[in-house]
Order: C-alpha cells, then structure tokens, then sequence
C-alpha cells in the first residue's frame, strides 16, 4: 500500500507517516475522495514506523491483562467504596461534622487517584508500567495504614485522601493503559476486562469492611484491606508490561498544552468532566440517603456490592459489543440508559425494592460508562502520547469527582436531607455529557446514525 504523509491542518491529533488500513472503516469512506477524509478516524491512530502491529494476545499480554486488572481490583475498586466510608464516618468516626464536610474525604480520595493521572501518564511514557505503579503500591499501602491510625479530620484526609489517593493513581493509569497496549482490534474489550477487576474489589472491599467492622473495629479492618491489596499488587508488580516503546523525552510544556487546544481532545474532556460530575452523586449518597429513606443500615451497606456487582456485566458486555458496534455508538447510549435510571428511578424510590433496583441498574450504566472512556481516549490520541492524554483526562473528570459529593450534600442539606435535587443535578451532568460524545462522534465520522464507529 502507497504511504502518504498526512499533514495535520486541523486540531486533530497529529498523525505521522504510517500505512491506512482504509479496508478496516468500510462504512466511513464511503463518498469521500482523499480531500474528504475526517479529521480523525476511530480505527486511525498515530502510528510511528517502528510501532509493530498489536498482537492481539500472547503469554505476556495475558499476564498483563491479569496484572493490570489485579491492579484496578486495589485501585479503582478500592475507591468505589466511597459510600461505605462517607457513611462510616458520618455515623461514628467525624459525627461532629455535616454530611458535605465528610464527603470531601472520600471524594478528594477519588480526586487525586484521577487528578495525578498527568503524572502517572507521563512515568508510563517515559519509563514503562512498572516504576510509577512500584511507587504507587507503597504510597497506597503506606496511606491506608496511616488511615488505620487517624483520630482527627485532617488526619483521615492526609492519610486516605492524599496519599492512598496519589497511590492509587500512580497504580492506575499505568495499568489501565499497559493492558490495552497489546490489543488494537479488540481494545475495547481489553479495557473492559481490565476495569471489571475494580468491580470484583467494589464487592469485596465493602464485604469485608462491613463483616469485619463490628468484629474487629475500625483501625484493624484498614490494616486488613491494606494487607490484602499489597499482596495482590505484588502480583501486579510482577506481571504488568507494556508492548510500546518507552524512553525518557525531554520536558517540554508546549508539548503538554499541545492536545488542550485540539478540538476532539477539548470535547471528550468537557464531556468527561461531566459525567463524572453527575456519577458521583450516586456512588455518594447511595448508601446514606437509603438509610434516610428508611432502609435498615444493614441492608443499606449491601447496596455497594450490589451496584459493584452489576458493574461488572456494565464493564465487560458493553465493550464486547463496542469492538462490533462502534465504541462510541455503544458509549452514546450507556449514558442515556444511566441518565434515565437516575430520572426516572432514583429521583422517585423510597421504597427498599426500587433502591436496590437502582442500583443494580446504576452498576450496569455507570460500569459501562467508566470501562469505555478509556477506551475512547486512545481512539483519539497518538499511542506514543497516550499515557499523558489519558491521564489529562482523568485529571479534568476527577475535578468533578472531588466537587460533585460536597454539592450533592449541601443541595440535600437545604431540601431537609431530601436527595431530590441532587438527583436532577446528576442526571443532568449525564445528559450534557452525553451531547458532548455525539457532537465527537459527528466530528469523527459523520452524522450518518449507521456509522458503525
């Protein structure tokens, strides 16, 4: 196949020499001449001439794939439980305080394991997997075990807010990106079964949090859990890789302010911003409005694990079905199925069955929803780049997963703990950030509703 240079002229990724595959977008070329091509492609990335084809499996990308999502199991799983810890402390540890002076502590939790995504994207470019996720797994374990110890507010937010939560990211990025290295034709399900190892720890953390609480007290349930995820990043530290090439570039800030001012990568952040600004209400308040509604504490805590355990059919089903329908048609619609559960399903449940309904169906949305924007990153980014621009994405989305609970709160405080407000104010976020991904997918392959992209 002739090669031709493409000379980038709009704000679209910059895209180097390398062969197009035009037989793999059979229903994006249709009509077009060479003038007509989209800015940008889905199958189309940047792909330098030393960047060998992605062998779609192997002995390494398997371990891989088992390390990265052992790694979103004490990562991302961990911090899924942030109900569980907004209604622990709220009852017992920080009392004294008001429901949104609590949140900040789970949610700046949640901030800073995607606000330091840059960080750990830019370690992962530049030095593979395996350095910033050994540095994260002792700043997570460390910051857990200070947590066990904390009394005091700022205590609780220095120890698991800060440096679990840095540690987190530092695990996360990395092996979120690692795996789908090795895969191109089925990314999306690659990411898929990555990200459901957060599912399987949003089920056991909250678990074993709630069995191990009343028998062994607080501190010591901590140092567990804290336990338990050294070990498993152990194996993580052991099996992750990358099939890229990694070498230490210098740094250079217009590189880094480069993508902000590309149209799509400005779109898909805004758009993450919001649905992460909306996601969070839910992932909040889940578990203390239950209560406030009615539902015993006990079965108000099983709700986590419900909501974890139905994300894992949201994080693997939906991206099975990406690689075939189009990752951004399946994305489109993951958000509009979990905008309407939160309208039409949580904004009016009191009773215990339609609480436990919502979330199972919130797991599956919101599931499908988390497993997919990766996904959607790489499409649009240079893999040479794709560990910063992943991680800038994150960064801007965990703005709204550190704001969204304290705003969820008040709203709750001023309607006499009524979550109605913040109900419409979540779903909302959802259907602006649902509007975002369409005007991308139009920008990328057309208006046609049976672009299969």
């Amino acid at each position: 196949m002739a090669k031709q240079e493409v000379v980038s002229t709009t704000d679209a990724p910059i895209r180097e020499k390398g062969d197009f595959p035009t037989t793999d977008i059979p229903s994006l070329e249709k009509g077009l001449d060479s003038q007509d091509i989209p800015e940008s492609l889905p199958e189309i990335e940047s792909k330098p001439d030393d960047m060998p084809e992605a062998p779609e499996g192997g002995t390494k990308a398997w371990l891989c794939l088992l390390g990265a999502s052992t790694a979103l199991f004490v990562s991302f799983g961990w911090v899924n439980c942030i109900a569980l810890f907004q209604a622990e402390y709220e009852t017992n540890q920080l009392k004294q305080y008001s429901s949104s002076t609590v949140s900040w502590i789970p949610s700046m939790e949640f901030f800073f394991m995607l606000f330091m995504s840059p960080l750990s994207g830019r370690l992962f470019d530049n030095y593979g997997p395996r350095l910033p996720i050994a540095i994260g797994t002792f700043m997570h374990v460390f910051g857990l075990m200070m947590t066990s110890l904390s009394t005091e507010y700022y205590q609780f937010a220095l120890s698991q807010s800060v440096c679990s939560g840095i540690g987190a990211s530092l695990v996360f990025t990395p092996a979120m990106t690692a795996s789908m290295t090795y895969f191109r034709k089925n990314r999306a399900l690659a990411g898929g079964l990555t990200i459901a190892g957060s599912s399987l720890g949003g089920v056991v953390f909250p678990l074993m949090a709630a069995h191990l609480i009343p028998k062994i007290g607080f501190p010591w349930t901590m140092r567990v859990c804290a336990f338990l995820i050294l070990g498993l990043l152990l194996i993580t530290n052991l099996t992750i890789s990358s099939f890229l090439p990694h070498a230490p570039r210098p740094f250079t800030l217009s590189a880094y302010i480069r993508p902000l001012r590309e149209t799509n990568f400005m779109i898909m952040c805004i758009s993450s911003f919001f649905l992460y600004w909306g996601m969070f209400v839910p992932f909040d308040y889940l578990v203390i409005a239950a209560i406030d509604y009615g539902v015993l504490p006990a079965m108000a805590f099983n709700l986590i694990p419900i909501l974890n355990g139905t994300s894992f059919i949201g994080r693997t089903v939906p991206s099975l079905l990406a690689d075939k329908l189009g990752r951004f048609n399946v994305m489109i619609f993951v958000v509009l199925f979990s905008m309407i559960v939160i309208l039409g399903l949580w904004l009016s449940a009191r009773s215990e069955g339609a609480i436990i309904a919502f979330a199972a169906l919130f797991g599956i949305g919101s599931g499908a929803c988390i497993g997919l924007g990766p996904v959607l990153i790489m499409g649009i980014s240079p893999m040479k780049e794709v560990g910063y621009r992943m991680g800038t994405v994150f960064a801007i989305a965990g703005i709204g997963a550190l704001t969204s609970p304290p705003i969820g709160g008040a709203t709750a405080a001023t309607s006499g703990g009524i979550y109605s407000y913040a109900c419409v104010f979540s779903g909302v976020n959802y259907f602006i950030s649902m509007i975002g991904i369409i005007i991308l997918r139009g920008r990328i392959a057309g208006w046609s509703i049976t672009a299969n992209v």
